[in-house]
């Protein structure tokens, strides 16, 4: 004969777990802000400061974040920006890096009258800055390897624009290394108002 048997299951905040609970817990929704597009943000805001100086993005990759290889590149066009220096010191005015990259821009530019523009290109099977085919020009001219601006100055620009896929990069890593930390799931799991089995599965 067949019979119906009821289970209670005591259902628990997160604060009430026990500390092990909670541990369990954050190890298990380990990946619950980096399950969905996270750097979404992040790629609008490269776009930003990129602008400043002078950088426009069309598109953006990166593999991260423990591997040989890893790293973020972006595919796009650069040409001198007046006042990109200021304009980066405005939005990030505590960025150091940006803040270097935008004047050696800048001064690199003063060297070829303001004249400078590059192409960016992805190119290979990685994301790092080094899968990049960068190609400078004298604005106006035909060449890439412009006379009154010189090879240096070229492979200057494009070391400029590499320094600032690598600034990208060290932003995404930092980004990632705080959405799966304990106090950002903890944060989560608040906001969400989740429950929890006592050996901290989410109910």
């Amino acid at each position: 004969m067949s019979r119906i048997v009821t289970v209670k299951t005591e259902v628990l905040k997160f604060n009430e777990l026990t500390e092990e609970g909670k541990e369990k817990a954050i190890e298990k929704l380990y990946n619950i802000n980096v399950d969905h597009d996270w750097w979404d943000c992040e790629y609008d805001d490269f776009k930003q400061v990129a602008a400043c100086i002078g950088i426009e993005i069309d598109e953006i990759w990166f593999s991260g974040f423990s591997c040989q290889g890893d790293g973020a590149c972006f595919e796009g066009t650069y040409e001198y920006q007046k006042g990109g220096l200021k304009a980066i010191k405005d939005y990030a005015p505590i960025d150091a890096t940006l803040h270097q990259i935008a004047k050696d821009l800048q001064e690199i530019q003063r060297k070829a009258f303001y004249g400078l523009t590059a192409t960016i290109k992805h190119s290979g099977h990685y994301y790092h800055e080094y899968c990049t085919d960068i190609t400078v020009y004298q604005r106006d001219s035909q060449g890439y390897k412009d006379d009154c601006a010189g090879i240096a100055i070229h492979e200057s620009i494009e070391e400029e624009l590499r320094r600032f896929m690598r600034w990208m990069y060290k932003q995404l890593n930092k980004q990632y290394d705080y959405l799966t930390s304990k106090e950002a799931i903890v944060e989560t799991i608040a906001a969400n108002d989740y429950e929890f089995t006592a050996d901290g599965e989410i109910y």
